[in-house]
């Protein structure tokens, strides 16, 4: 059920903020009312919408006499103490957002929103499925386009196998499709409106079903399925069709609220890892709790074809109502982003990959990398960390789904800035490494080598030698040829150090 918290958060994404709250913020919001001053008759409802009404103090009075929980008034309009004082909640909404807007986002919210335990759905599609299971005296089934289960009729004491199977297992078995396809079922619903007797299958446990199409224009949305022995007629058969088309307008909604709740949710994440002095205000909204977060950058492939699956990961990652999920996440470009709460413990983001991968297809290769621990207002340095490790993951031949992580591989990530930097033509083209690198391309020496081997051993003759294969004297002798060459300076740490970091970048771009 949705909250008042949650209405404020998500209204403040389109510039509302809240004036007063003497009412709780955790109050549940079941109804919506629209001021209508043509229509004398009293209404009530939960959410009051002061169509038409210029004074601040008319629509709280308004709010009032329909019992209304929390009132929306214009941002400019005279703000008077009763006002302040009226004893319900009040909020400020920008003057450049349309009623319309205003009534579709509020009521997609409060009355097609509402939160079941399986995620987003209305939840009275549970309430019209028994409805009309009553009015057809027989068992009702809804499920989407996809033959899994939205919502079912009560009482399964006479179902049949193929129903109860389906209800416990969420959507049609496997076999069942198969034979109803078969069949030429999935057929007629793509094409027809009518409503389809299917003959009883008792060797599959298959009663008599009626279905009949969801359909929205031309697109499927899903079907009806009632258990019959026999094909419904007159008034029972216009009782399913009637049932198909309030179906849709529910299934539409909803898509509508999810659409909307994901639109709200996407533009506040990509604007915390822009960067913003508002961050803290931002994850308010978000309605994530305070600390600190890590910020996911994820990639969805199938087979050969890049990004082919990142549609499907956004839509796993926002499944189900974003207030009870632990992360909040955006679609840019070809990379899902996710802010997750998570200080130094990295689990709880390895945790949330390993859920998105067990949800997507098993053909779905993904690649992922895992920002460090960041305060709101470091989220945009959290993103490019992310992106980095992201990077350095897709670099990795194999490895599975197995992310890289910012802490456990910066110094990885710290070589790939300096090789991207090599490779942009930002490093010195002279000096010892690159002038040993010339020398070896053009007389066949192994200078380079001996210099990498000299310095891991940390100046060891004999280790030296034996991670080449030759006598401690062999490396002595190369180093006074080297030193005839260029200037190493082996014995000034800064000149080690700078040898080794560009031993690295150059190892990585050959």
């Amino acid at each position: 059920m949705l909250k008042l918290d949650r209405l404020v958060n998500v209204l403040g994404g389109y510039g509302a903020r809240l004036l007063s709250a003497p009412v709780s913020r955790q109050v549940e919001l079941r109804s919506v009312v629209v001021h209508d001053p043509a229509d004398p008759r009293p209404a009530s409802g939960d959410v009051f919408l002061p169509v038409g009404v210029e004074s601040a103090d008319e629509a709280v009075r308004l709010a009032r006499a329909a019992r209304a929980v929390v009132v929306l008034v214009r941002e400019g309009a005279p703000i008077g103490e009763s006002v302040r004082d009226g004893g319900i909640a009040v909020l400020l909404v920008d003057p450049e957002v349309s009623w319309s807007q205003l009534f579709g986002v509020v009521y997609g919210l409060v009355l097609e929103g509402r939160e079941t335990e399986a995620g987003r759905g209305p939840t009275d599609l549970f309430s019209f499925a028994d409805t009309l299971a009553g009015e057809l005296a027989s068992p009702v089934t809804i499920e989407d386009q996809m033959s899994r289960v939205l919502a079912y009729s009560g009482s399964q004491q006479a179902a049949d196998p193929v129903r109860l199977e389906t209800i416990l297992g969420r959507r049609v078995p496997d076999g069942m499709r198969r034979l109803l396809e078969s069949k030429g079922v999935f057929a007629h619903l793509a094409t027809s409106e009518e409503p389809l007797f299917v003959e009883p299958a008792p060797e599959h446990g298959l009663r008599g079903r009626m279905v009949v199409a969801v359909r929205a224009g031309r697109e499927l949305l899903g079907s009806i399925w009632v258990e019959c022995e026999r094909p419904l007629t007159g008034t029972a058969r216009t009782v399913l069709s009637d049932g198909a088309r309030a179906v849709a307008l529910h299934l539409l909604r909803s898509r509508v609220s999810a659409d909307l709740e994901r639109q709200v949710e996407s533009d506040l994440v990509i604007q915390l890892m822009e960067g913003t002095a508002d961050a803290p205000a931002l994850v308010s909204r978000l309605g994530l709790p305070g600390g600190q977060f890590r910020v996911i950058a994820l990639q969805a492939h199938i087979g050969e074809e890049r990004h082919a699956a990142i549609l499907l990961a956004f839509e796993r990652a926002t499944t189900g109502f974003g207030w009870s999920r632990p992360g909040r996440s955006a679609l840019f470009g070809n990379t899902l982003y996710t802010v997750l709460p998570c200080g130094n413990d990295v689990t709880p983001a390895r945790d949330w990959l390993a859920a998105i991968v067990n949800v997507l297809p098993r053909r779905v290769t993904v690649f992922a990398g895992v920002g460090g621990p960041a305060a709101p207002a470091q989220l945009a340095a959290g993103r490019q960390e992310a992106d980095e490790s992201l990077a350095l993951r897709a670099a990795r031949p194999g490895g599975g789904a197995q992310p890289v992580v910012y802490d456990e591989s910066w110094d990885e990530i710290l070589l790939q800035r300096l090789r991207a930097a090599a490779s942009a033509g930002r490093t010195p083209a002279r000096g010892p490494v690159a002038d040993l690198t010339r020398h070896d391309a053009e007389h066949g020496t192994r200078y380079i080598e001996t210099l990498r081997a000299w310095l891991e051993a940390q100046g060891e003759l004999g280790d030296a030698a034996a991670r080449l294969g030759v006598h401690p004297n062999t490396v002595r002798y190369r180093l006074r040829k080297m030193a005839a060459i260029t200037t190493l300076r082996l014995d000034a740490p800064e000149k080690r150090l700078a040898m080794i970091i560009a031993l690295a970048v150059d190892q990585g771009l050959s």
